[in-house]
């Protein structure tokens, strides 16, 4: 289609002369001598182009009314060289770009064809963020079951909020996807959304990862680089498997969440970001406390809001729908003429313990659509892991005490050694075999601590 541009010029020969090359150009051209004629059909154009001084108007004034009429609409300012200053206050306004007076055609051409690229460069971008959004919206994650319907209703209430959120669960069960949905669903939906997975990045250059660094604050630091945290600014930092952060860089973590700020490597310049942070771990934090790995205060600030993603083999019911959109998802791109999957071969995936979760299944049925010969996947196109699912022994012997859980005889085990103690928690810890810190995580849990 062709592009409107709308021309406001109160000097009629030159707004005839730029209306000629425009048109010649093969653009559709609207003028207007004053910006009151151009408000009239700004919301039709898909640029603009004006003059900053217009009869009863000043240029920054008539910006300002374009934007509440057109947000979008790219807007170049035409102006002497005198005026260089309030083209430059344009431009902080929001103006595209702006022509020093008097300008050749062959400039104007590259100043219009500049706005009208960054125009659908944006527009693309908006496109992109929207299909992004649309993507985590819940009716594109899939989980029928009563546990996932759970987690739905988790996120509605804590997207909206800054509130940090702690994602559990094994390898596999979506966690990624759970993060993207909370971002996606918050208010931080148009911001930046900053991933960093903390077992890829080697211990020596997490800190100049995660918070940038200067100019020289290193062998071969040539200029200074910016971190994760500062290009996630307003928006959402999404830490995966944050149990895997050495301790020094959990102190700096730990700064960010209470404080908002940081240095850079090399840097004495102290920061201040808005960030709300996402973290996900396949580890038992806890247990990671009690072995003095994981520091107590951050795992309390990262604990605000805690949800846990159950396994697939306890949610099966979703095991049919997963099926069948993997099948829809991957069949194009894998070349397969399968389109629906037989009973057989559902009952065979219901039936699989599943210690890969989601991620395993996907691949199992991508791996299966390569295979697949026929309009349907049918048990013999399943290859499953041949490791049997682990059993419990029912005639294994009884190692609790009659009536007791596990809990109550730990919790038993702690009184006895406080007792053994006379209340030293140093002499009981050492009974016990734990450090002064894990036993005091244990008697707050218990309610003991004090």
């Amino acid at each position: 289609m062709k592009k409107r541009i709308l021309v406001v010029e109160d000097e009629e020969k030159l707004r005839r002369v730029i209306e000629l090359q425009l048109a010649g150009a093969g653009f559709d051209v609207d003028k207007a001598a004053t910006a009151e004629e151009g408000l009239r059909v700004v919301d039709r154009a898909d640029m603009v182009l004006t003059d900053l001084r217009l009869p009863n108007m000043d240029g920054l004034e008539f910006l300002n009314l374009i934007r509440r009429q057109n947000a979008v609409v790219p807007v170049v300012m035409m102006t002497a060289f005198g005026s260089v200053e309030t083209a430059v206050e344009a431009m902080k306004a929001g103006a595209t770009d702006f022509l020093l007076k008097p300008f050749s055609l062959d400039h104007l051409m590259q100043v219009v064809h500049k706005a009208l690229e960054m125009r659908a460069l944006r527009d693309e971008n908006r496109q992109l963020k929207a299909e992004l959004g649309r993507r985590y919206e819940f009716d594109n994650i899939i989980g029928r079951s009563p546990a996932m319907q759970e987690i739905f209703a988790a996120i509605e209430r804590v997207a909206p909020s800054r509130a940090t959120v702690l994602l559990t669960g094994e390898s596999g069960v979506g966690k990624d996807l759970i993060a993207r949905a909370i971002h996606f669903h918050s208010p931080r939906k148009d911001r930046p959304l900053v991933k960093i997975n903390c077992t890829a990045i080697p211990e020596n250059l997490m800190e100049s990862e995660l918070f940038g660094y200067e100019k020289g604050a290193f062998t071969g630091a040539q200029s200074a680089k910016p971190g994760k945290f500062e290009q996630a600014d307003t928006g959402t930092v999404f830490l995966d498997e944050i149990g895997d952060v050495p301790a020094a860089i959990q102190v700096k973590l730990l700064r960010v969440l209470q404080e908002r700020e940081f240095e850079r490597l090399g840097s004495n310049n102290t920061r201040h970001i808005d960030v709300r942070l996402v973290a996900a771990t396949n580890q038992d934090l806890r247990a990671a406390l009690e072995q003095g790995t994981f520091r107590e205060d951050l795992y309390y600030r990262l604990n605000v809001v805690p949800l846990n993603i159950p396994p697939l083999r306890e949610r099966k019911q979703d095991i049919p729908f997963l099926a069948n959109h993997f099948i829809h998802k991957l069949a194009p791109d894998t070349g397969s003429r399968v389109e629906a999957i037989t009973d057989p071969a559902m009952e065979k995936l219901i039936s699989y313990h599943w210690p890969g979760n989601v991620r395993e299944l996907e691949n199992v049925i991508e791996r299966s659509l390569v295979m697949a010969s026929g309009t349907q996947l049918d048990a013999g196109d399943i290859k499953l892991e041949s490791a049997p699912r682990p059993r419990a022994q029912s005639d294994a012997p009884a190692f609790l005490p009659p009536g007791m859980t596990l809990d109550e005889y730990e919790q038993e085990l702690i009184r006895e050694a406080l007792r053994r103690a006379d209340g030293n928690k140093s002499h009981a810890a050492r009974l016990l075999g734990l450090t002064r810190n894990a036993l005091r995580y244990r008697l707050t849990q218990m309610g003991l601590e004090s």
